[in-house]
């Protein structure tokens, strides 16, 4: 699937300088984040509606659009499909594929402190000892 979502993503950056009355995906480029924040949005709702109203085949076809839209706020904030990768691969290590970042700070399990040991600084030392007699 990332592989689909890297070719929709070079799609996009291919389709943002083209002529707006002809490719929606320049269209969006030229209303900007605002208007692409809202068509996302707007996506997301009706993937929802379909989904609570048991409407399989409409929601892959509004999953669709989703990623379309979610592909173009991306290629917008400058965010490559491969930072989002990077971030689901962290998340991964942290809590398991098949779970959502909590909002409040992970608590990994503590281990044992090292202990600091301090080198003593003789030279200062020395010093010290002499400004002292």
């Amino acid at each position: 699937m990332s592989d689909s979502i890297e070719r929709l993503y070079q799609a996009v950056i291919a389709a943002k300088d083209l002529d707006p009355a002809v490719s929606r995906t320049a269209r969006l480029f030229q209303r900007g984040p605002a208007k692409m924040a809202k068509k996302l949005a707007e996506e997301a709702v009706e993937v929802v509606i379909d989904a609570v109203s048991g409407k399989p085949d409409a929601v892959v076809r509004e999953s669709a659009d989703l990623l379309y839209n979610l592909t173009v706020l991306w290629a917008s904030a400058g965010v490559k499909p491969g930072d989002v990768w990077r971030e689901m691969e962290r998340r991964e290590r942290l809590l398991g594929i098949a779970e959502k970042l909590p909002k409040s700070p992970v608590k990994v399990p503590k281990t044992a402190p090292v202990p600091v040991v301090r080198r003593r600084i003789v030279a200062l030392e020395n010093r010290l000892r002499k400004r002292q007699s």
